[in-house]
């Protein structure tokens, strides 16, 4: 499973022209999900991006994390990150898992961050969808649950 996660100071989504989330300040994560994910890759995932320290503390020093300062989520389906670019010019998206078991997970990932946040917004999987989100920062990581289970 693969997040970008970009702090916003506010984001929206709108799938087919319809705002389905939104969030005001806080994180927007692009989720991708791999094949041969299952709920221990989002649980790992969800658990790091929760307690994240990349939010600035008084010192303006980034010590704080998205539930210290009551943040926001806004979590969008995006199996694109799964992308393989090594041959040819036209990417090719074999790594990402079905849609039934990338909905799955997507779901269960987005439920996971809801029990510790009070508000995650998400967008509508497998619809065409257009972001806005105003950028803090920017601070932008990527993180993939293989790095965080390696060795466990």
């Amino acid at each position: 499973m693969i997040a970008v996660i970009q702090r916003v100071k506010r984001a929206k989504v709108y799938a087919d022209g319809t705002l389905s989330g939104a969030c005001g300040q806080g994180l927007c994560v692009l989720l991708g999900v791999a094949q041969g994910d299952t709920e221990r890759d989002a649980d790992a995932l969800a658990e790091k991006i929760v307690h994240l320290r990349i939010f600035c503390d008084e010192n303006d020093k980034m010590n704080l994390s998205l539930k210290d300062i009551d943040g926001e989520m806004l979590v969008v389906s995006n199996f694109t990150l799964l992308a393989s670019y090594k041959k040819g010019k036209r990417p090719d998206y074999m790594g990402a898992a079905a849609p039934t078991e990338a909905n799955r997970l997507y779901e269960y990932f987005s439920e996971h961050c809801r029990r510790e946040l009070r508000q995650v917004g998400c967008g509508v999987f497998g619809a065409s969808m257009e972001i806005e989100m105003t950028c803090d920062g920017p601070v932008t990581i990527t993180m993939d649950s293989r790095v965080l289970l390696a060795g466990k």
